[in-house]
């Protein structure tokens, strides 16, 4: 079943797994499978007013819509390109007075389309929204009566001169965008700022391992002439060789976990038992959780109480990251590491998470060359747990490089900065962004690199003459969010 565009893929039915999408041919790593725009999407309440509502980029100025004074955009060519979608959204909020909440909004731009196109199939879909998963017969209590108060609300705000929907059908739509929707990040791939609809996306299976990787691409409406302009849209690229008839599968979850921690996470938020083999063998659970090797093997009592003080240091550090307290933040790290490094192993995860914050925090705090020790041992560890190719893998390698550049370590930065490089070539493609940036990075730190190499006196002169009279770079905020997971699961 090939549609618009799609015809490189096929949706199947899979034993015990429902639908799943197979490959109409071969792909090599980085090539994209397929391209699909959001069939609606909305930006989330807290980042309406600095984040564009077409096309999702974090700006400085926004123009607002004068005529519902909510929505905000990057320019007039994001606002007619929004007007469609918004036409009908914007004499809505007018009329009630204020705008919903991002669930009650994305349903009501869903209901929009179906009222101007039908559900049937949409140009480009493999199937309808009529036939995406909506999980409602499994919600616990809490999930039913999140659903009726956001169906009260859906009515509160839904015209009466607008086509009107049972209420099973709502629930349907509530539940798809429980179960199905898609996190939107900016432009820098490094905040979640919204959430999207993607129907062909929802058919791609889970495995912890896979073979595909998706990235969100803001578009490009910067050129001259309009139709070099690109839309907003999910990109499925492939992070292995992919054979004809092979399924495509992504990951919904982050990899650095205990299998069991994956499967329950899973469970809860998609309402499936992963059977994946790596769930199945438990593969790498022992990298994950391993401890010192040699003479004086720590007891497993030692093992269990660093690991709960480990898990309090994390629960602790999140509430000091909150309060913006980042010398705080720092002397945590530290004092677990110091608890940390006589018991756990190099690969074990309450150490990577330990290293990762601290290297996070002490580069904004310009402490560059603790920073780059701490980084190096977290992207050492990660290389023996991530696939490859991995996108979260290639994010922690940049910013390792990056710290290193800071720290006036060329040779090591300019490595890890090519390493990661390759690695976003094949996640990010070459016109992302980010792979943009790090391009820009990569021939800066080779250039430096070939002048530490001439003379490593007049280098180190040079460098401490350029930071004496430009203004330090400050590394951005630390976040307090993890990287944005692939489905966004409303909380």
């Amino acid at each position: 079943m090939t549609k618009g565009g799609m015809e490189s893929v096929e949706v199947f039915t899979t034993e015990g797994k429902g639908r799943g999408l197979k490959a109409q041919k071969e792909f090599l790593p980085g090539d994209v499978i397929f391209a699909e725009p959001a069939y609606a999407a909305v930006v989330f309440d807290s980042l309406t007013h600095v984040i564009c509502h077409t096309c999702f980029k974090r700006q400085e100025k926004l123009h607002r819509c004068g005529q519902c004074k909510f929505a905000y955009y990057c320019d007039r060519t994001c606002q007619r390109a929004a007007w469609l979608n918004h036409k009908n959204e914007c004499s809505a909020i007018k009329r009630h007075g204020k705008a919903p909440s991002e669930n009650i909004r994305l349903a009501a731009r869903i209901m929009w389309k179906i009222e101007r196109e039908g559900s049937g199939l949409s140009e480009g879909c493999l199937v309808s929204i009529d036939e995406l998963q909506n999980h409602v017969d499994s919600f616990g209590e809490e999930e039913k009566k999140d659903l009726r108060t956001d169906v009260e609300s859906f009515l509160e705000f839904w015209p009466p001169h607008c086509q009107q929907f049972g209420m099973q059908f709502i629930s349907h739509i509530f539940g798809v965008i429980s179960c199905n929707g898609f996190t939107l990040s900016d432009q820098r791939g490094l905040q979640a700022v919204g959430v999207g609809i993607f129907p062909n996306l929802c058919q791609a299976n889970h495995d912890c391992w896979p073979n595909c990787t998706v990235i969100f691409n803001n578009g490009n409406h910067e050129a001259v002439r309009s139709m070099f302009h690109t839309q907003m849209r999910i990109e499925l690229r492939a992070l292995t060789k992919i054979a004809p008839g092979d399924e495509l599968t992504v990951s919904y979850v982050d990899f650095l976990n205990v299998s069991e921690e994956r499967r329950k996470q899973l469970k809860k938020q998609y309402y499936f038992d992963c059977t994946c083999e790596h769930c199945k063998k438990q593969v790498k659970d022992d990298l994950m959780l391993a401890v010192k090797e040699g003479e004086s093997k720590p007891s497993a009592d030692t093992v269990k109480e660093v690991i709960q003080f480990s898990k309090d240091t994390l629960e602790k550090i999140n509430k000091a990251r909150m309060e913006g307290l980042y010398h705080e933040v720092v002397k945590l790290c530290r004092d677990c590491l110091k608890k940390q490094e006589p018991v756990l192993g190099d690969t074990n995860i309450y150490l990577l998470r330990i290293l990762s914050i601290a290297s996070e925090v002490l580069s904004y705090l310009q402490m560059f060359e603790e920073a780059a020790d701490y980084a190096k041992r977290m992207v050492d560890g990660y290389l023996k747990i991530y696939h490859p190719n991995n996108a979260q893998l290639g994010m922690a390698v940049m910013r390792a490089g990056v710290t290193h550049w800071h720290a006036g370590l060329i040779e090591a930065g300019h490595g890890l900065i090519c390493k990661a490089y390759a690695i976003l070539l094949i996640t990010h493609g070459p016109s992302h962004p980010i792979t943009k940036d790090l391009e820009v990075m990569r021939v800066q730190t080779e250039m430096e690199l070939r002048m530490f190499q001439q003379n490593e006196f007049m280098y180190y002169k040079m460098r401490e003459a350029a930071l004496k009279n430009q203004k330090i770079q400050v590394m951005p905020e630390p976040s307090n969010e993890n990287a944005p997971s692939l489905f966004h699961k409303k909380e």
